[in-house]
């Protein structure tokens, strides 16, 4: 009963919709019908700027890190810790506050992985990194390859093959949420990182 509640408290707190929160807060824009209409770090980027962006992706993956970290340092077993880190993702992607829809899921399962393993982390970063700006500017191969990394570093870090079932099960969401990106990176529709774009200023 307690894992229950501790996931649905996960969920909840993964489904607050940072990315809609902002833009309509800040910028006096609904994020979901601009750029992809995803409410995620990148459409923030494109939408709303760097400084809007930024702040995305702290809140984002902060819904991932506190839960998993608070669950982690008290000693809960790792088969809840593991359910619970899955639920903030899944609440990420899937937010009753926008009808069950949401955003990809990567910045939230990236801080999820933080909580259980700063090396697991890194390394999930250095593959976005890897994927997105070295290889192909493309964000949506970096996400899917930073998450499909993380079954392996999280279980050679901690051991915890529950943690690795976490990863494993994060990264098939992702690699879902994903589908329509694989489909513009096949048809070669795919949008790049745009890191220079005009910034959006806050409108009063």
């Amino acid at each position: 009963m307690l894992v229950v509640l501790y996931a649905l408290g996960a969920f909840l707190i993964g489904s607050i919709p940072f990315g809609y929160l902002i833009g309509r807060a800040f910028y006096r824009t609904d994020i979901r019908t601009q750029g992809s209409g995803n409410i995620g770090a990148m459409n923030a980027l494109r939408t709303l700027g760097k400084t809007g962006a930024a702040a995305v992706l702290l809140l984002d993956a902060f819904k991932g890190f506190a839960p998993v970290y608070l669950l982690a340092a008290h000693g809960t077993p790792h088969e809840a810790v593991a359910v619970v880190a899955a639920a903030a993702v899944a609440g990420h992607c899937f937010s009753p506050w926008l009808g069950w829809k949401g955003g990809k899921g990567v910045a939230t399962s990236f801080g999820a992985i933080f909580a259980l393993s700063w090396k697991a982390g890194l390394v999930s970063v250095g593959a976005w990194i890897l994927g997105s700006l070295v290889v192909t500017q493309y964000s949506s191969v970096g996400s899917m390859l930073g998450n499909v990394v993380s079954p392996v570093s999280l279980y050679l870090f901690t051991g915890s093959i529950w943690y690795a079932a976490y990863g494993a099960a994060a990264a098939i969401l992702i690699i879902y949420t994903h589908r329509e990106n694989i489909g513009r990176l096949r048809s070669g529709t795919e949008s790049r990182i745009g890191l220079f774009s005009k910034r959006q200023t806050p409108r009063p």
